[in-house]
């Protein structure tokens, strides 16, 4: 996740964290479990065309309180009856683009949520959880410039036609610092997307 969602959703999704993490294991902050369940319905709602301001932190792991804000539109498709979907995210004042793959496991009961960047084309480590009702959670491992981290998603649906992300990594293991946020807004899918991706 040197940035999942550059580094969605969020999304917003960087391998686990190598030998130097797997040596030195973090601690789980506060909340941190791969045991979070949800329901295969669970991200149906978010299918469609949306467009999004993204917010993301200039500096990571630093205690910064510089943002920076662009704008993205997201267009996403769900497959075998909402076991997965997939949605492609661009970001035209950036020149790049990120690809989301969910995927539900019915035995565990759990999404999987994996981030492609278009800048290096490496398939993520995921990202599991669901959602309790309109908020989801997702957990995971990574490294963030050589640095250990565990991830968490949040996905908050706000109602039928605005949904929020956000992502925050812990360095400690005692905190989280939230370095991107994400406000989507539905919008018309035939107009921003095309074959159910979003139109350049």
């Amino acid at each position: 996740m040197a940035s999942r969602r550059g580094g969605l959703i969020v999304c917003a999704a960087l391998a686990f964290g190598g030998a130097a993490a797997a040596q030195t294991p973090l601690p789980d902050p506060p909340g941190y479990t791969l045991q979070r369940h949800g329901s295969r319905g669970d991200f149906d709602y978010f299918a469609g065309a949306w467009s999004t301001q993204q917010r993301r932190l200039r500096e990571r792991g630093r205690g910064s309180a510089d943002w920076e804000e662009f704008p993205a539109t997201l267009c996403m498709t769900p497959y075998l009856d909402g076991l997965v979907t997939a949605d492609e995210l661009v970001f035209p004042t950036k020149g790049w683009a990120g690809f989301t793959v969910r995927t539900f496991d019915l035995e565990k009961r759990q999404w999987s949520i994996y981030w492609i960047n278009s800048r290096s084309g490496r398939l993520e480590a995921p990202v599991v959880g669901g959602f309790d009702g309109a908020l989801g959670e997702f957990y995971g491992e990574d490294s963030d410039a050589g640095r250990a981290v565990k991830v968490r998603y949040r996905w908050h649906k706000l109602d039928q036609d605005h949904a929020r992300w956000e992502q925050a990594f812990s360095y400690d293991g005692r905190s989280w610092e939230t370095n991107w946020t994400a406000d989507f807004t539905r919008a018309d899918a035939q107009r921003n997307c095309r074959d159910g991706r979003p139109r350049r």
